[in-house]
C-alpha cells in the first residue's frame, strides 16, 4: 500500500492530520474516540512530512486530554502493518475501557515517566496542602493529650506494667496459621480459561488466588493459535513493563499450587477462569 492509499484510509476513517509532530518527522493523525471523553485516537501515519514517503509502520495508541490541553498516553503505542490498520484501530478502541480511572475526578490514569500510574488530570496537586494541614493538627493534638497527664496517672501506669507477667520465649506456645491450615488442607487443582485465536489480551498476576496486579495498558497482544494441549501463541504488539518475554504466560492453563501466577486477560470478550471439569 502506497503513500496515498495509506492516507485515503486514514481519512475513511475519520482522521485529520496535526500541523506538527513534536517528537520526529512523521506526519501525525487523530480523531475523537467514538464514546469515551476527552480520549484521542493517535496514529503515526510512518510517512514522511518532508519526502512524502513511507519510512515506517503505522503506529496506534489512546491519548486522554487533561484539563491543561496536555495529551497523556494512557495506552501503549501498537505497531501495524497496513493490512491489520483498521483491525488494529478497532482493538486500540475496546481497550480504553480497561484504563483505570481516577476516583476523584473521572479522568483516565497514565504512567508517569517514574513508573507511578497516576491521573491524568494530575488532581491531587489541588487537594494535597488540605491533607498535609490536617495531619500536622492530629500530631499537634496527640502532643497536648500527652502533656496534660499528670505525675501520678504516669506512676499507675508504670506500677500496671510490673505487674505485667512475661511469658518466657521458651514457655510459649504459638496456634498454627489459619492461613498454613487452609492451604495444607487444599488439594491441587487446574484453573482454565478459554483462550481463542484472535483474542485481543494482556496479562494479570495472582497470588495465592487473590488478584494483585493488573498489565492492561502496558502490555498488549494478539492470539495468533492455541493447541489442544493448551499452549496459547501469541504476538505480543506492545509491552513497557519490566517483565521479560520469557516471563510472559503461554498456556491456557496454570494450578493453584504456584504462590506466584502471571495469566491471560482477554479484552475483547469476557473471559473466566475457572475449575477444570
Amino acid at each position: 500500500m502506497g503513500v496515498v492509499q495509506r492516507k485515503a484510509m486514514l481519512k475513511s476513517e475519520g482522521f485529520f492530520p496535526h500541523k506538527k509532530n513534536a517528537k520526529g518527522t512523521t506526519i501525525i493523525y487523530s480523531r475523537k474516540h467514538p464514546t469515551a471523553k476527552f480520549v484521542r485516537v493517535v496514529i503515526d501515519s510512518g510517512i514522511d512530512s518532508k519526502t512524502n514517503k513511507v519510512v515506517g509502520k503505522v503506529g496506534i495508541k489512546l491519548c486522554f486530554v487533561n484539563r491543561q490541553k496536555s495529551w497523556r498516553e494512557i495506552t501503549a503505542q501498537i505497531f501495524t502493518t497496513n493490512t491489520g490498520l483498521v483491525k488494529t484501530i478497532k482493538a486500540q478502541e475496546a481497550a480504553e475501557k480497561f484504563v483505570k480511572t481516577c476516583k476523584h475526578c473521572k479522568a483516565k490514569k497514565f504512567t508517569a515517566k517514574s513508573g507511578n500510574v497516576v491521573c491524568a488530570n494530575a488532581c491531587w496537586t489541588a487537594w494535597g496542602g488540605k491533607k498535609k494541614s490536617a495531619n500536622t493538627t492530629k500530631k499537634s493534638s496527640q502532643k497536648t493529650t500527652a502533656q496534660n497527664i499528670g505525675p501520678r496517672e504516669l506512676r499507675d501506669q508504670a506500677r500496671q506494667k510490673k505487674s505485667q507477667k512475661v511469658t518466657p520465649k521458651s514457655q510459649r506456645t504459638y496456634p498454627l496459621n489459619k492461613t498454613v491450615q487452609k492451604k495444607a488442607q487444599k488439594k491441587r487443582q487446574k484453573i482454565v480459561a478459554e483462550i481463542l485465536p484472535g483474542d485481543l489480551v494482556s496479562i494479570e498476576r495472582i497470588e495465592l488466588d487473590t488478584f494483585k496486579e493488573d498489565y492492561t495498558g502496558r502490555i498488549l497482544g494478539i492470539v495468533m493459535s492455541v493447541t489442544k494441549e493448551g499452549r496459547v501463541n501469541v504476538n505480543w504488539t506492545a509491552n513497557t513493563s519490566n517483565l521479560e518475554s520469557w516471563d510472559l504466560p503461554f498456556t491456557n492453563h496454570y494450578a493453584t499450587d504456584y504462590r506466584h501466577v502471571l495469566r491471560f486477560k482477554v479484552l475483547s470478550r469476557n473471559v473466566e477462569w475457572a475449575e477444570a471439569a
